[in-house]
């Protein structure tokens, strides 16, 4: 598939992952305390180091991911210095011929939402992640910008629970019908993405559906054909390549084309490094993300979806 500017965002992550060969995603969450100690001799502003190190991720990953999802709040936590170094941070991905998802969560209405979308493509974001509690009509804005956006429906907390697995009242007996507050967004997804399909097939209004949620992806899957999954909760939460399985969509094997966006944070940015040096940092996240891609990549191989 040939890339182009204008292409909606479902094509241009679809044209990213499969120059990769493999649908994963590496979440920049820049923790300043967990810097390697080389970073932070190096720059002792905590801006100024993050941003380092997240330049210095990006550069290592690059060749082996088509996708980085900067985490908002690690930057805005330091004011306007820290905004400053996720812009420089979303402009050094996009260089590299990454995807970049704003990982904001952001959740307005109205004029609200609109700014809120101003300053995520301002930033340099490709998609952002949106919260629709307040309704769907809640997305529109940031699809109105140019934007893709990753609806929370299914999250990998182990709290969600309280919220998204509670049954809704009237679905028994109708198999139609969503069940859980889960299946209910699920639903509405679905149908606000179907006038934002791509050349690919798929949606630029996607979903965000934990890899610690696996039981619940078969039917959220059933109930969002033409959604992308941006899946967290890989590595350090519990999560597996296994665990995606039930999420890909039928019969599709190819990175681009298979509706999943894994993403994995803590076990590549802080990858156990007993034996590396304090310089080695870049290699041994440049060799976590090479393992992820290879692990999360097995099971396209091997998926027994029917064709």
């Amino acid at each position: 598939m040939t890339e182009t500017k204008d292409a909606r965002f479902a094509d241009r992550l679809a044209a990213a992952l499969d120059r990769s060969g493999s649908p994963v995603c590496v979440g920049l969450d820049p923790v300043l305390e967990r810097l390697p100690d080389a970073v932070r001799t190096e720059h002792t502003d905590p801006a100024r180091a993050i941003e380092a190190f997240c330049r210095g991720v990006i550069d290592a990953v690059a060749d082996h991911v088509g996708v980085v999802k900067p985490q908002s709040a690690c930057f805005e936590r330091f004011g306007s210095a820290g905004v400053r170094a996720l812009e420089a941070t979303c402009a050094h991905a996009r260089s590299r011929g990454l995807v970049v998802i704003l990982d904001a969560k952001r959740g307005d209405i109205g004029v609200s939402a609109q700014h809120y979308a101003a300053a995520a493509t301002g930033m340099g974001a490709d998609a952002i992640t949106v919260n629709a509690y307040l309704g769907p009509l809640t997305i529109e804005p940031y699809l109105d910008a140019g934007l893709g956006v990753f609806v929370l429906v299914r999250t990998s907390n182990p709290d969600s629970d309280a919220v998204q697995s509670v049954p809704l009242a009237g679905a028994e007996g109708d198999d139609s019908a969503a069940r859980t507050v889960a299946e209910m967004m699920a639903t509405h997804v679905h149908t606000l993405g179907l006038a934002r399909l791509g050349d690919v097939g798929r949606s630029d209004v996607g979903a965000v559906v934990g890899a610690t949620k696996a039981a619940d992806g078969k039917r959220l899957r059933e109930r969002m054909p033409d959604q992308v999954f941006l899946i967290p909760g890989y590595g350090a939460q519990g999560g597996s390549a296994e665990d995606v399985r039930a999420m890909l969509r039928p019969g599709r094997a190819a990175a681009g084309a298979c509706g999943v966006v894994v993403n994995a944070s803590r076990s590549v940015l802080y990858p156990a490094t007993e034996t590396a040096q304090p310089s080695d940092w870049h290699h041994a996240v440049a060799a976590a993300a090479r393992a992820f891609a290879t692990d999360v990549g097995s099971i396209l191989k091997t998926s027994k979806t029917p064709s």
